[in-house]
């Protein structure tokens, strides 16, 4: 192997050998790789040559494979995170055929509780070190920028999803499916999302250098509940865009006209006024 050392990671050509029922073995540099007979429509023959990137597998094989992973060397690519090691750190699927590349310890957060879950995803590079074992790195915000799009006000409310890829005190990074870059402030979110994780939310404003600020919490109409949804609705539908019920109405008219009880209008009625949307006057209640 140690004449192959610099050769891991790296796309190469190499001469055909040997052909059986299940593998292609090529050779470079005296070295035997196996490449799984399946990657060819047609099996090629032996002292031909073939082209693909060398790996070792999960048994410490030399392979060569002509599916080239998705994360390369100076090549980003989102991969999937398979399992979590929390002496060790994360499996990430980049499509290599018996192997994951592994994204280390001292690269992921110190809070474990935040780290990627299986089914997350990370944008990371190929990395090899001085004895060809192959890791994943993650994408600083450098390349996140290079790769983004840049946003404009008319995103503003719009719904967005997106994952993250930078965990700070102050809130969470992310890059929308559209490839738009987010911060969530840890205000506008109830719980701290991973490394990795795919969210969703809304764009309640823009920086200056064009990343969206997004929400995870609900819109206010969001919140209100069915009875309080329910009065806006018909709120909105009148073409006055209000109603002759306040939380001083008689019970029993309230009941007819909207089937709930007064102490439930009482609360919708609650529930609008904290988020802002209706007033109230003497003897009507009206949307703002």
């Amino acid at each position: 192997m140690t004449e192959l050392l610099d050769k891991i990671g790296t796309i190469q050509a190499a001469n055909v050998t040997e052909v059986n029922d299940k593998a292609v073995f090529s050779q470079i540099s005296g070295q035997t790789l196996a490449t799984n007979r399946s990657e060819f429509e047609t099996v090629p023959s032996v002292g031909t040559s073939i082209t693909g990137f060398i790996y070792e597998d999960k048994k410490h094989q030399l392979r060569l494979t002509t599916i080239l992973p998705k994360a390369r060397l100076d090549h980003y690519a989102y991969g999937t995170v398979t399992e979590v090691r929390r002496d060790l750190g994360v499996f990430v699927d980049v499509g290599l055929p018996d192997k994951d590349l592994v994204v280390s310890i001292d690269d992921l957060p110190e809070n474990k509780q935040i780290w990627p879950a299986v089914g997350d995803r990370l944008m990371i590079t190929l990395s090899v070190d001085k004895k060809g074992r192959m890791w994943g790195k993650l994408a600083d915000e450098t390349i996140f920028e290079a790769i983004s799009n840049r946003a404009s006000q008319a995103d503003r409310n719009k719904d967005v999803s997106g994952t993250t890829y930078r965990l700070r005190a102050v809130g969470s990074l992310l890059l929308t499916d559209d490839y738009y870059l987010g911060f969530i402030h840890n205000t506008e979110r109830d719980v701290e999302p991973r490394l990795g994780e795919h969210v969703s939310g809304r764009v309640i404003g823009l920086t200056a250098d064009g990343m969206l600020n997004i929400s995870l919490r609900p819109r206010a109409y969001e919140e209100i509940g069915d009875d309080a949804g329910m009065i806006l609705a018909v709120l909105k539908r009148n073409p006055n865009h209000a109603i002759d019920f306040n939380d001083k109405s008689d019970p029993a008219a309230i009941k007819e006209f909207f089937g709930i009880s007064k102490g439930a209008f009482k609360r919708a009625l609650g529930h609008l006024l904290k988020a802002g949307l209706i007033e109230e006057t003497d003897n009507q209640t009206k949307l703002k």
